[in-house]
């Protein structure tokens, strides 16, 4: 019987023995598994490279110091995405762009190598019947909700506004305690002050241009400044009747400068006191000085224009999901704060979303603007003005 229990007793410990080494080698054989699999998602994640966006846009150097302050924000914050920065300065951007994208459209390509594209609101409408463009909403784009609607229904959804600005009055307040609230209160201040009031030729500047098409379409409805509509012509009588009867008082009787850094130039001066200009240029230039501290700027109604600028996706990108988030964090309140303080201009999205001291100190030139989408009308208000006010005089 000692002999029968003894033998029991070394057989369950060799089976327990035995299970254990069993155990370990099933734990050996887990782990041996899992380590070389795990070395090979270390590897892969090693290997793998960033997407790289070619953003393309174009404008003078304050521009590409904002988005080279913004770029390597966005990337630390998402380090799965490059963004390669493409810069044709004076303008030359936008047409090589669209040109590229609609040439390749044309010839059938599958793919084109612009993913971030910065334009005006005129150039979105070229082939937009061609489906060029990537369809931009907030199910795709969620901060696109931040947004006012009426900015993404002038684009169709095809870009988003990332910053804007617009032509506001900008007078010397030691001249002018009580500044003009309306277009009407600015016409009898201009006939009150004769030569002390100018606007630049709006051939050559969109301050100038603004202040014409604001008076000629303050005699038509309201709708009149989204249509391009050539019938509408008809009826700028009145418009270009005021604008010659105005000439007489303005800048020397009828001078009107060069581009929107001439009618500064001459506020700077003294030689005027009230123009129309644009709000981040002026903002800038009493930044630096280069305006006196006596200069205000203020909005009237109806309000001059403005717009923004905008930022679509080439629909042949094959890197739409991280173009989406970069334009999803260039709406964000942190980066709109960017663009603020670069480029002295108003955010692309609402006002309220941005931080309280920002609305403060941006109040007096915040109040709104009017967007006029009227095309190839705008260069035959141009040709007609040269006709009748600048040469009438």
């Amino acid at each position: 019987m000692l002999k029968r229990k003894t033998t029991l007793l070394l057989a369950s410990v060799a089976m327990t023995v035995a299970l254990s080494g069993c155990g370990k080698a099933d734990q050996a054989v887990s782990s041996g598994a899992a380590q070389p699999q795990a070395d090979k998602s270390a590897a892969s994640a090693k290997d793998s490279k960033p997407v790289e966006l070619n953003f393309y846009f174009s404008g003078s150097a304050n521009v590409k110091e904002m988005w080279e302050t913004l770029v390597p924000q966005f990337e630390k914050a998402n380090p799965g995405v490059k963004v390669k920065l493409v810069h044709l300065p004076d303008g030359q951007a936008e047409g090589a762009a669209i040109d590229k994208v609609l040439g390749a459209k044309k010839a059938g390509q599958k793919s084109v190598d612009i993913d971030l594209f910065e334009t005006g609101l005129s150039n979105l409408t070229k082939g937009e019947k061609d489906g060029v463009w990537l369809k931009l909403d907030q199910s795709i784009i969620p901060n696109v909700s931040k947004v006012d609607a009426s900015y993404m229904k002038d684009v169709h959804e095809l870009a988003v506004p990332y910053r804007a600005s617009s032509v506001v009055l900008a007078y010397n307040s030691k001249n002018v305690p009580t500044p003009p609230k309306t277009a009407d209160e600015m016409y009898d201040w201009i006939r009150k002050h004769p030569g002390k009031f100018a606007y630049n030729d709006p051939a050559t500047g969109g301050s100038g241009s603004s202040f014409v098409q604001t008076v000629i379409y303050n005699y038509l409805p309201a709708e009149a400044i989204h249509t391009e509509d050539k019938a509408i012509m008809q009826q700028w009588d009145k418009g270009f009747k005021l604008l010659q009867d105005l000439g007489p008082f303005m800048y020397q009787k009828g001078v009107y400068p060069k581009k929107n850094q001439g009618t500064l130039d001459i506020l700077a001066s003294g030689e005027v006191d009230m123009i129309p200009a644009w709000s981040d240029m002026a903002l800038e230039s009493l930044s630096k000085k280069t305006l006196p501290d006596t200069i205000k700027l203020t909005q009237i109604e109806p309000a001059f224009t403005g717009g923004p600028s905008y930022i679509a996706i080439p629909a042949m990108s094959e890197k739409k999901e991280a173009a989406e988030k970069f334009i999803n964090y260039a709406l964000t309140p942190e980066a709109q704060t960017v663009v603020i303080n670069k480029m002295y201009g108003y955010p692309g999205i609402k006002w309220s979303e941005m931080p309280s001291d920002l609305q403060k100190k941006f109040e007096s030139v915040s109040k709104g603007y009017r967007t006029f989408t009227i095309g190839s009308l705008g260069d035959e208000i141009n040709k007609r003005w040269q006709r009748e006010v600048a040469g009438g005089n």
